[in-house]
């Protein structure tokens, strides 16, 4: 990404403030001008999702004061919907997600099948999965109820919204108090969807499940396995995906459901990081050497103790190679690995570390360094 870019200035700036308004105007809502210079008066200090916020505030000065006629003009409005020939990675224009934030604060009261009429055709366009989330609080029956209906849309833009709008850890998405109870069925009607747009989600969203109940997924994804409605291929790929994160910590169920098993007979013959002080910011290359008796499917990791701030330990696992052993044959593997002192997410620390090699979720041997 170059230096001094700006996502809140790619995706909300004048170019695509008056591609909104123009839309209004072309419908014969209001005039484009105006309402572009009111938006850039007041856009500049905001962060992202304030300027989402500001443009939605915005259009309620423009927009009729009655909710009924105003979801007439977004309506009328609306781009024609993103190209239903495309089956992945069509997410829209960052601009109409305004027009959810509208639905959200004038229609969640007293017009929510209005809005909900709404957000169905605005999602077309753009995905509504942050402002769906308003009324999954505030109406979840009712919201619910027209979820199931979705699920089963011939737009698949609509029919993903149904899991990603329901997920457990959406980022950036406020918090839905939704079980699993209530949303498995929802995904039982997805899983077998044509679209990778589609399963992408349900496997997204089956990862946020195993962050809290592991158990579940790998239940339902062997049922789905089971009732086959879903091509081989791509049943496989959503339970890769599904089970990421519980691949990353060794979880032994996710690795038997995976083909790998975690019980593989593993002779490690080297494993070694070099050198064994290294400055932040600098790198070290692991290396390791190992052999298995049978043929076995591995997943190869690394995983790094990280020293925090109070002098505790946290473990982070890095992925290094996914391959197929052949009995008695050595494999050989060599990783570099960057300290980076500047992340804003993950902060390092001086100290004591240890890198570890993991096998298929299990831990073959570790190595000592020292990071300065």
């Amino acid at each position: 990404m170059a230096a001094g870019y700006s996502l809140k200035d790619d995706l909300f700036n004048r170019t695509s403030v008056a591609r909104l308004g123009g839309e209004f105007e072309a419908a014969g809502v209001f005039k484009a001008d105006p309402f572009v210079e009111a938006v850039m008066d007041g856009l500049a200090p905001l962060e992202l999702k304030a300027r989402i916020a500001w443009i939605a505030e915005v259009l309620s000065r423009y927009l009729p004061n009655d909710f009924t006629a105003a979801a007439d003009a977004i309506e009328a409005a609306l781009p024609p919907p993103l190209d239903p020939t495309l089956t992945d990675d069509d997410f829209g224009h960052f601009i109409h997600a305004p027009l959810g934030v509208f639905v959200e604060e004038h229609g969640i009261e007293s017009h929510v099948d209005r809005s909900l009429d709404l957000m169905e055709e605005i999602t077309k366009r753009f995905s509504m999965e942050f402002s769906i989330r308003a009324f999954l609080n505030a109406h979840e029956g009712a919201t619910l109820d027209r979820m199931k209906d979705w699920a089963v849309s011939p737009n698949y833009h609509v029919r993903r919204l149904v899991s990603e709008g329901t997920r457990p850890r959406l980022p950036w998405g406020q918090k839905v108090g939704l079980t699993t109870a209530q949303t498995l069925p929802l995904l039982d009607k997805l899983q077998a969807d044509k679209t990778r747009y589609v399963t992408r989600s349900v496997s997204n969203h089956l990862n946020d499940i195993t962050k809290s109940d592991p158990e579940v997924v790998l239940k339902r994804l062997a049922q789905w396995a089971e009732d086959g409605q879903q091509a081989s291929e791509e049943h496989a790929w959503m339970a890769r995906n599904a089970l990421r994160g519980l691949i990353k910590d060794g979880h032994a169920g996710a690795m038997a459901h995976l083909g790998y098993r975690p019980d593989v007979d593993v002779t490690v013959s080297h494993f070694q990081i070099v050198p064994d002080a290294v400055a932040m910011g600098g790198a070290a290359e692991i290396t390791a050497e190992f052999s298995t008796t049978d043929d076995a499917p591995l997943i190869v990791d690394y995983v790094i103790d990280f020293v925090k701030a109070n002098g505790t330990t946290r473990p982070k696992t890095s992925k290094w190679k996914v391959l197929t052993s052949k009995g008695g044959k050595p494999v050989k593997l060599k990783k570099k690995h960057v300290f980076k002192d500047n992340a804003t997410t993950f902060r390092l620390y001086p100290g004591a570390h240890r890198v570890s090699l993991q096998i298929n979720g299990t831990i073959m041997a570790s190595a000592e360094f020292t990071l300065k």
